[in-house]
């Protein structure tokens, strides 16, 4: 059997076994692609039949062609994922990936930004309209909530639970979780899906469940998010501010004011674990107690 026969197979079963996200998956399928067509190029055609060294030849070229470290570990990350995968369903006889090693990179975390700068980051936001006080409740949630920008994008109206102090947010593989809603980001939050919100122009004719939209109504994206967040960053004197950032300086910033790692891991939603099946009334209460004794904008002032 050909590549593309394996490769169908992979997808399929990123989807269905892994729950991987569908961004998660157009980036798979892209690199997947890049590198069969690598090996058909090479006159490899049957994945079975590639060898270490023809996936060093690809890693190579990789870097011939001027990929960054981190993108060229992503790519062969994907190499050997597939290669496992086409073992185990019995294409294959051998893991020719299995001694094939990820490039080192350098470490290289978001800047935490303190949390002085971070407050006149947010005093000095524009509220003056309906959009503008969007962005600002945008980045009271990304900061004050620790989300990913693909959590706060796809955030519906129904998983806002404001008299309760939380949110239920649904992360990486599909897994829901709690996160707690207090302090500056709820008053915010409330107060814009109460009053601005409705006054944003709708253009769709059936009703739209996304908390945040964008100018015509429609679920906002992430680009348009992360072009706000570097605005307002630039505005403040920061330059090349990012979403990841914010949560990063949220992380932070929790565990400076003494919150517990887990709880930290558990807000994050770097755990792998099911809202569902952990979190009970009195630990999601735990949960928000955590957050309330130790973020520095969970309380109002």
């Amino acid at each position: 059997m050909g590549h593309m026969h394996y490769a169908r197979q992979y997808i399929a079963y990123l989807l269905a076994e892994r729950g991987s996200s569908p961004r998660t998956v157009d980036a798979y399928t892209r690199d997947l692609n890049q590198y069969l067509e690598f090996m058909a190029e090479k006159g490899i055609d049957d994945s079975s039949e590639i060898t270490r060294n023809d996936i060093l030849a690809y890693e190579r070229a990789l870097s011939e062609m001027g990929r960054t470290p981190a993108t060229i570990k992503r790519k062969i990350s994907v190499v050997k994922g597939y290669h496992r995968f086409i073992v185990l369903e019995g294409y294959a006889k051998k893991n020719a990936a299995s001694n094939v090693g990820l490039p080192k990179q350098p470490e290289a975390l978001p800047d935490v930004i303190s949390v002085e700068k971070m407050q006149e980051l947010l005093e000095g936001c524009d509220i003056s309209t309906p959009l503008a006080r969007r962005n600002r409740t945008i980045l009271e949630v990304l900061y004050g909530c620790g989300l990913r920008v693909s959590e706060l994008c796809g955030l519906d109206l129904d998983r806002v639970l404001l008299n309760e102090g939380y949110l239920r947010v649904m992360g990486k593989g599909a897994k829901e979780r709690v996160v707690p809603l207090s302090g500056y980001a709820l008053t915010w939050l409330s107060a814009y899906i109460a009053e601005d919100r409705p006054l944003i122009r709708c253009s769709t004719t059936t009703p739209n469940a996304a908390v945040f939209v964008n100018a015509h109504g429609r679920r906002i994206s992430r680009q348009s998010v992360c072009k706000i967040v570097e605005r307002e960053g630039l505005r403040a004197g920061i330059k090349g501010l990012h979403p990841h950032s914010l949560r990063h300086s949220f992380a932070t910033h929790l565990l400076e004011g003494g919150a517990d790692l887990r709880a930290i891991q558990e807000m994050l939603g770097h755990a792998n674990i099911s809202t569902t099946q952990i979190y009970t009334h009195v630990q999601t209460r735990q949960l928000i107690e955590e957050y309330l004794s130790a973020h520095p904008r969970a309380a109002l002032h």
